[in-house]
């Protein structure tokens, strides 16, 4: 049996992206490690490894060293192994150890990691012992550039029909010649990589009918007849040739910004990785006193001159009326009516309509090229991604133009200004408070950041500012909002919090992307730039917007007392807590009676069908003066005042009361979940206050479903094992929630008489994100089967989250991504379209 891939990267990001990779082709057993000790552990008692993926960080001795150790374990003695060279490694290709054989850089896993993986098995491209009747088939067969050298002479003795297709050579160009005239290796001498002929990878250039194309090739020794030879496999860097080059194309003209600058760049990328000897790049607006379209971009591997009016060209005007050109091989007989055509000489042209959301056109792409184009596979989809890149960049420029003629935008780094942000916060708080949704504000404030204006003048305090404009919005979501509120400060408005902690990464992620030295021109010393961030949150610490930014800039001014470069939430004085606290615990008292609190309903879905199998109440408090109170804030102060067992008990009747009323008008079984504190399990009437409320309601005892959360301890509640068997002998069901987060998970396990475990969803959320996380969510849900126990996943908010948990075999599921907590109407209305959607297909069969 085999054992599957190990992953060995020390940097955790590096491991999670070459994990994606790997996972994403559908390997169902990869093992990741942080080292070689690590690895040793993991690999103990295994069988042999199909692959090895391992990032070499230091210098040619390191991964020598690393290499050995590697092969040391039995697992990994024969797998091939792949090399990934980490961003800041001094290690380089050449220097790999003889026993990788394959490399890549760590920008390029996603893209190529795999491709690189299915070239390491055994392929039927060069067999190194074979007749020539199979050689012949194989040999043509092939996709690659392969070229067959006889090692004395360094002369090409045949070559595939690759290499023609993609050099634009002739075979009489090709077959014949000396080996240096068709391939020039970087740093290394050619009869050296013939005579290791090592199967190892040297950059190098190989010749083509424009010049030479970048790529990347390996030797290995054949026969040849009955001769021995080398062959040597070029692998191209054009996208028009390879389909990994292609998608990184693809990915470095995506992650590229929007700016006219990086528009040229982006044209740039194109016309190099292509092959093209022309593009022109076209917006359908006219310049600023001008008329036709406007000429932003346009590249020429040929003699400067004068270029036919935009009038004149026939496939321009074509493509800005919205149709798309394409003349792979052909594109000379458009001479004829298209003067630049002509005049280009080309082979290969194409255009494409750049089309805004609403299929509006708001440019034209051109592109040409002296020779045929490549595979059209390739070449087309890149065309059109980048044509729609472009207009993206169009359309971001045109609404930037018309934000800041409207005074909105801030026409230095392109976000929001204070004028819109405050009008984007007041829709954000409006929308919060129907959804009740909780989100964080950050003000963001730049540490010392006048002198830098005045030690190197405001020019370089632009950069600055331009670079933490990226650096900010690279650290958040698509969804979140980032805008500049005035000089030197930033504000941040992070959506649809869970937890606290989700906030604190992001805040401590955007401290240590601003710690990056930052270079200025015509400074030898890289610039450190520090921030100071402050958060506050919505419900929790105000409902306003003016007060939440008062508070995110009290906590920011807190930071800059804690030395800079930091960041603190937003808290109150003690003075001002004690006295808020009393207030609340004041109003808790009659919450109850005035009718303040609410119980709202969360459906449990099961993982496979999707539907409702069970639903978790939550208890809220909606005050009439302070709007809706957040359960973080006033759960813990019933508990310390010892409110919370008349609090719980309230919730226990009118949740069983619901449920019961549910079970009668729709009959669906559905299991009640409701959650008991510490203190209410403590208290030696439990059992009578539960009896009580279920023959008030007559609910199903069965139907009831208590949850205990794991972070209890069994130690620290006397009554907590007692009252659980009693409640189960009642014919209670008992879950542990929040799994995961406490200390004696199998001790809970073992002494509880638990039915169902919750998975927490800080778990949940990390799937897609840490393998760590997701190794404990499957080893969660396996223990959990293995002991006869169901399993729900909390905090499900996306399909990744999904995808995962059902092919892990998880029970049950409950988040966003079905439904959010809802009131009791809104939750009746949910189980009644559910039961008229079943009784469609009935009463369409009667």
């Amino acid at each position: 049996m085999n054992a599957g891939i190990l992953v060995v990267a020390v940097q955790r990001d590096l491991r999670r992206n070459v994990f994606d990779a790997l996972d994403g082709a559908g390997h169902p057993t990869i093992h990741t490690a942080r080292g070689v000790p690590h690895a040793e552990l993991l690999l103990d008692g295994r069988a042999p490894l199909m692959l090895a993926v391992v990032a070499f960080d230091g210098d040619e001795i390191d991964a020598q060293a690393t290499c050995e150790q590697l092969r040391r374990i039995p697992a990994c003695a024969e797998a091939p192994m792949i090399a990934v060279i980490a961003d800041g490694a001094t290690v380089k290709p050449g220097q790999l150890p003889a026993g990788v054989s394959d490399w890549l850089y760590a920008s390029q896993v996603e893209l190529e990691l795999v491709a690189r993986w299915r070239r390491t098995r055994p392929q039927a491209g060069m067999p190194v012992q074979a007749g020539p009747d199979q050689y012949r088939f194989a040999f043509e067969e092939d996709a690659g550039e392969w070229l067959i050298v006889e090692p004395q002479t360094e002369r090409v003795l045949e070559t595939s029909s690759a290499v023609v297709r993609h050099s634009h050579l002739e075979v009489e160009q090709l077959v014949g010649r000396g080996l240096r005239e068709l391939l020039a290796f970087e740093g290394i001498a050619i009869e050296h990589v013939l005579q290791q002929a090592d199967r190892r990878w040297y950059a190098c250039q190989r010749r083509s009918s424009r010049g030479a194309d970048t790529g990347q090739a390996s030797a290995r020794r054949i026969r040849y007849g009955e001769q021995d030879a080398i062959a040597l496999l070029f692998r191209s860097d054009r996208a028009d040739i390879r389909a990994e080059a292609a998608l990184s194309l693809l990915s470095r003209m995506f992650a590229s910004a929007s700016g006219i600058d990086t528009q040229k760049v982006a044209a740039r990328l194109l016309v190099d990785e292509l092959g093209l000897d022309y593009l022109a790049l076209w917006s359908s607006r006219p310049a600023e006193g001008a008329s036709g379209p406007n000429l932003l971009i346009q590249l020429w591997r040929g003699e400067d001159q004068p270029w036919p009016a935009p009038a004149q060209q026939n496939v321009l005007r074509q493509v800005l009326d919205g149709k798309t050109v394409l003349h792979p091989t052909d594109a000379r007989k458009l001479g004829a009516s298209d003067p630049l055509v002509g005049m280009l000489g080309v082979s290969g042209f194409a255009g494409l309509p750049l089309f805004d959301e609403r299929r509006s056109v708001l440019g034209a792409l051109l592109v040409g090229s002296r020779t045929p184009f490549g595979d059209m596979g390739l070449v087309e989809p890149v065309l059109r991604c980048a044509a729609a890149r472009f207009a993206h960049a169009q359309e971001l420029r045109l609404t930037r133009e018309q934000g800041r003629a409207e005074g909105l935008i801030d026409a230095l780094t392109g976000l929001p200004n204070r004028l819109l942000f405050n009008d984007r916060l007041d829709t954000i708080i409006r929308e919060a408070h129907r959804t009740r949704e909780t989100f964080a504000v950050l003000f963001v404030d730049l540490d010392r950041f006048k002198d830098i204006n005045d030690t190197l003048g405001h020019a370089a305090g632009d950069h600055v500012l331009k670079t933490v404009t990226h650096r900010l919005c690279s650290s958040v979501r698509a969804s979140d909002t980032v805008a500049r509120y005035a000089g030197d400060e930033f504000v941040v408005v992070l959506r649809h919090i869970i937890k606290n902690d989700d906030v604190l990464r992001v805040a401590e992620k955007i401290v240590q992307v601003m710690e990056a030295p930052l270079k200025i021109a015509g400074e030898e010393a890289p610039l450190k730039v520090t921030a100071s961030i402050g958060v506050s949150f919505y419900p929790d610490d105000a409902l306003d917007a003016e007060t939440l930014l008062k508070h995110a800039d009290e906590a920011m001014y807190a930071a800059k007392r804690q030395g800079r470069n930091n960041f603190q939430f937003y808290e109150i004085s003690p003075e001002q807590a004690q006295q808020h606290d009393v207030l609340l615990k004041t109003r808790l008292r009659h919450a109850e009676g005035n009718g303040e609190l609410r119980v709202f309903y969360q459906p449990q879905v099961d993982a496979e069908s999707e539907d409702i199998v069970g639903m978790e109440a939550l208890v809220r408090w909606e005050h009439p003066e302070l709007g809706p109170i957040s359960p973080g804030v006033f759960i813990p102060l019933a508990e310390e005042t010892g409110l919370i067992v008349s609090l719980g008990a309230w919730v226990l009747r009118t949740a069983c009361r619901q449920a019961h009323e549910w079970e009668e008008k729709y009959g669906l079984r559905l299991r009640l979940g409701v959650n008991l504190s510490a203190v209410q399990l403590m208290e030696p009437d439990l059992l009578d206050t539960v009896t009580a409320a279920l023959a008030e309601s007559g609910l199903d005892p069965r139907l009831l479903e208590l949850e205990v959360t794991e972070s209890i301890s069994i130690k620290a509640v006397p009554n907590l094992v007692e009252n659980l068997h009693g409640l189960h002998r009642l014919g209670c069901r008992i879950a542990i929630d929040d799994f995961g987060t406490g200390a004696a998970s199998l001790d809970y396990l073992r002494k509880l008489p638990a039915d169902r475990i919750k998975i927490d969803q800080s778990f949940v959320r990390n799937i897609g994100i840490d393998p760590d996380d997701e190794a404990i969510v499957r080893a969660t849900i396996e223990m959990a089967h293995r002991l006869k126990r169901g399993v729900v996943a909390e905090g499900v908010e996306i399909e990744q989250h999904l995808k995962f948990l059902r092919a892990n075999h998880c029970d049950e599921l409950q988040g966003y991504l079905f439904c959010r907590p809802l009131p009791h109407p809104s939750f009746d209305r949910l189980l009644a379209e559910r039961q008229r959607l079943l009784a469609e297909p009935q009463a369409n069969v009667a």
